[in-house]
């Protein structure tokens, strides 16, 4: 089975500012690279929908990456909560069918 190509960020960013430029269509991205045009209609679709926050003030995109830190901090306590009921869980089932439930 032949494994999925992998494609850095610079490299989706360079077609897809060659495209938009004009530099060349994108049928001629996709035929140069080995593209489906689906995947280059997505790196398009995602670059202009991100390409504002290119012009946020630095300040707000270090807000953004403690607003950030803050949620994965709390999946992690979540998941870790989750874990630790599934084993009592676990533990109170088998104690209950010992006990004759």
């Amino acid at each position: 089975m032949k494994t999925p190509r992998r494609f850095t960020p610079e490299f989706q960013a360079k077609v897809v500012l060659e495209v938009l430029a004009g530099a060349q269509s994108p049928a001629e991205a996709c035929r140069r690279h080995a593209l489906s045009p689906n995947l280059l209609g997505l790196w398009k679709s995602t670059f202009l929908e991100r390409a504002h926050t290119l012009f946020q003030p630095d300040e707000q995109r270090d807000e953004d990456q403690a607003r950030i830190a803050e949620l994965e901090q709390l999946l992690g306590r979540a998941t870790r909560q989750i874990e630790v009921l599934k084993k009592a869980s676990t533990l109170l089932d088998a104690a209950s069918t010992r006990n004759g439930r």
